[in-house]
């Protein structure tokens, strides 16, 4: 009863604010800030993002800064809503709605994310709302598509093609494969290479968006077995497999400065690896998958639930640490065998993380935390988790 409770609590906040919202990374977007000269300085800019992201205190309204659609949120939303289709069908209820009105959901978020695609690039890509100034290295102009948003808006066209069968979808989907293949970049490693996380030069370092690349290339075999899509998933693939530590871990990245192991982050790149071995039948990564994930399940969660953020260190609790929890559990058919851990942790969730309005704290800290509403960070990607919670207990018992 409370996650139901819950569960349409957040989904009436989303569909109020008509899938809208801020982030954490939105503070460019502010018109007090682009009427200053200070917008031309790549330090300024840097300060500016940082100082709304760590800020406890919400000065958007104040600076102006508004709230709009974010393609990886809308990918993220549309996705849970299709499970909820499915989760529907499955136990033959209406609990979540009328399925005419989910499924009107989804063709309105399909259709919008279609809408919201970056153009000139060889295929369908998404990137986000805003400027974005990583560190002082390079500045990341609004809507420069990246392979994270592109898996996570392309996923959802393919599920919203599974149900409503519309081949618009399934069309623009596909297309992204052609982004991945031309736009990004590679770097040779020993065996292999790893994508870039843009077309951009100089983010070229990270496991997880390599391996989300890879993912995106595996949907895509699907439903277009072309032989050059595992055969690049693949290289991407082995590149990252000689990175893993002998433990199952990853650090995020190959610079000194993302030589951490976080748990969402190892969660995306196991998404990456079973996507690959569904979809091929290639079972030789399923050694790696496997001590990927007991890596990730024994570090990165408590006997009462509680989620860390780090292998060796809890907080921050991003909300992002316990809801990747549900998606991989979900995706390596692992959900029976850790049902309770499963519930323990939804339930820390909801009692810890989910304000009374229905949206979802972006972040708890030991001191002052951060519990301002942000739609791509928090509040789509929790929607996401807590459908695949449902998904899970749906097939479980009908």
């Amino acid at each position: 009863m409370k996650f139901l409770q819950s569960f349409n609590s957040l989904k009436t906040y989303v569909e109020q604010e008509s899938f809208k919202g801020w982030d954490p990374y939105d503070g460019l977007n502010s018109e007090v800030f682009q009427a200053t000269p200070l917008k031309k300085w790549d330090l300024a800019r840097l300060v500016w993002i940082q100082g709304f992201k760590r800020s406890p205190l919400n000065f958007r309204k104040l600076l102006l800064v508004p709230k709009e659609y974010n393609a990886k949120g809308i990918g993220l939303i549309l996705t849970g809503y299709c499970n909820i289709y499915h989760v529907q069908q499955n136990t033959n209820t209406r609990e979540y709605g009328k399925q005419d009105e989910i499924l009107e959901k989804i063709n309105f978020l399909a259709d919008l994310l279609i809408e919201l695609q970056s153009d000139g690039y060889s295929g369908a890509c998404w990137g986000y709302n805003f400027d974005w100034q990583a560190r002082r290295l390079f500045l990341f102009p609004k809507n420069t598509p990246t392979v994270v948003a592109t898996n996570f808006a392309a996923s959802g066209l393919f599920e919203a093609y599974e149900i409503s069968g519309n081949t618009t979808y399934l069309n623009t989907a596909l297309s992204s494969a052609q982004f991945v293949l031309k736009d990004l970049k590679r770097t040779p490693k020993k065996k292999g290479f790893l994508f870039s996380y843009s077309p951009l030069e100089g983010n070229n370092t990270v496991y997880n968006a390599s391996l989300l690349g890879s993912r995106l290339l595996s949907l895509c075999y699907k439903y277009d077995p072309k032989q050059e899509y595992i055969d690049v998933a693949q290289a991407s693939i082995e590149a990252c497999i000689e990175a893993q530590n002998e433990n199952g871990s990853w650090v995020y990245g190959e610079l000194p400065v993302q030589n951490w192991i976080d748990s969402f982050h190892t969660g995306y790149n196991l998404d990456g690896l079973i996507a690959y071995q569904k979809a091929t039948g290639d079972i030789s990564f399923e050694n790696n998958i496997k001590i990927g994930f007991e890596f990730y399940i024994r570090n990165f969660f408590k006997d009462d639930g509680t989620p860390k953020y780090y292998h060796n260190q809890t907080y921050p609790i991003d909300i992002h640490c316990p809801a990747q929890l549900f998606v991989s559990l979900h995706r390596l058919n692992k959900s029976t065998e850790n049902m309770e851990l499963e519930k323990k942790v939804m339930n820390w969730t909801l009692t810890n993380m989910q304000d009374s309005k229905g949206y979802f704290y972006y972040q708890l800290k030991k001191g002052l935390s951060s519990k301002i509403s942000y739609m791509r960070w928090s509040n789509a990607f929790m929607f996401y988790a807590m459908s695949f919670y449902l998904l899970n207990r749906s097939i479980n018992h009908g």
